[in-house]
């Protein structure tokens, strides 16, 4: 048995969400947002990490480690558990974060989701966005809204993910997943081969660069239903950082594309709930209108917030009034409600 299966079955067993190893130091585990240290067991010095990280990793993908100093992939303990894995270099040697991945797809509702983002699944054609910060459950909520099409609709689906997250199985549609590294060289040239495969859905995992933000635009624009993540925290800063990737030149072009193919924006962050035994997640939600498109045209992307604001009746939300939801109903403390706020006056009394 592979040395590190021991310390994932902490993980699990603890019902955390990473566990971390870095050398010379003892095992950390991240459990509800805190990190616990494992102090019975014993320091990572270089012979055991090496030997760690090494026997659960490919010798091809051990080698590009060595070569680029940091490499992804998925790894199985297995039918326990699966994890994303991340292998680097810091200062004082070897570091890794293995993060959990649920080996069941939840529904939207069991995730306790905003319904409307149903309506994301059924649409067409057009470009979805889901973004947030590393660890916000991005994945879980794509996984959902792709698991939706799957049960319900009969449809090609490609998925381009470094590495592969979520394994779905055929339902009524049909599914073929790349891994990045393996299967395909990069996030662009999956994308190009993908448009030329005539499938109805791509989700691409990461859009991370000009070329793959670039592609991912033409895909939408020729009638497929793109899903993508970015790490930015608002609908308008998605907008925004879609634009800036652009040379100067190039940017009213992109400004017109994004216009014709945004359906809709998602912005997530996990939230500690009161009681200290979870986390639930926070939604602002921006959907297509017209308004929207005249908007991005225009280059008024601070007029997003207001068309939120006057699309509450179909769904639509603001960030602050997902977490405002949370602290009326209890479910998050007015500390909690504060720190993760952007409007900070608004939570203001309720910080202490």
């Amino acid at each position: 048995m592979p040395l590190i299966d021991h310390l994932c079955d902490i993980l699990l067993n603890k019902r955390g969400s990473d566990l971390h190893l870095l050398q010379g130091q003892k095992p950390k585990v991240r459990i509800h947002g805190y990190l616990d240290t494992l102090d019975e067991e014993p320091d990572l010095d270089q012979e055991r990490m090496n030997q760690m990280l090494s026997e659960i990793c490919e010798p091809w993908r051990w080698k590009k480690f060595q070569e680029h100093m940091d490499v992804d992939f998925a790894y199985s303990l297995e039918d326990r558990g699966r994890f994303r894995v991340n292998y680097y270099y810091q200062i004082h040697g070897m570091g890794a974060v293995l993060r959990m991945i649920p080996t069941e797809i939840l529904s939207i509702e069991k995730l306790k989701l905003p319904s409307v983002l149903i309506n994301f699944a059924k649409l067409r054609s057009g470009l979805v966005l889901m973004t947030g910060p590393t660890g916000s459950g991005k994945s879980t909520t794509l996984a959902a809204i792709i698991h939706h099409i799957n049960i319900h609709e009969a449809r090609y689906i490609i998925t381009i993910e470094e590495p592969i997250e979520f394994v779905h199985q055929n339902r009524k549609s049909i599914f073929c997943q790349r891994e990045v590294g393996k299967d395909t060289h990069s996030f662009a040239e999956g994308l190009k081969t993908a448009a030329r495969q005539n499938p109805d859905v791509i989700l691409v995992g990461e859009l991370r660069d000009y070329e793959t933000i670039s592609l991912a635009l033409s895909a939408a624009s020729m009638g497929m239903l793109v899903f993508g993540t970015l790490h930015t925290n608002s609908a308008s800063k998605t907008v925004d950082r879609i634009i800036d990737v652009f040379p100067p030149d190039e940017q009213n072009k992109t400004r017109t594309m994004l216009a014709d193919t945004l359906r809709g924006v998602c912005s997530q962050m996990l939230l500690r709930t009161k009681d200290g035994n979870g986390r639930i997640a926070a939604n602002e939600i921006l959907m297509a209108t017209q308004g929207l498109s005249s908007n991005i045209r225009e280059g008024n992307t601070t007029n997003i917030r207001n068309i939120i604001m006057a699309g509450k009746s179909n769904g639509m939300q603001l960030m602050d009034d997902s977490i405002e939801k949370y602290l009326r109903s209890n479910q998050i403390s007015g500390e909690e409600a504060y720190l993760k706020s952007s409007d900070k006056k608004r939570f203001l009394q309720y910080a202490h």
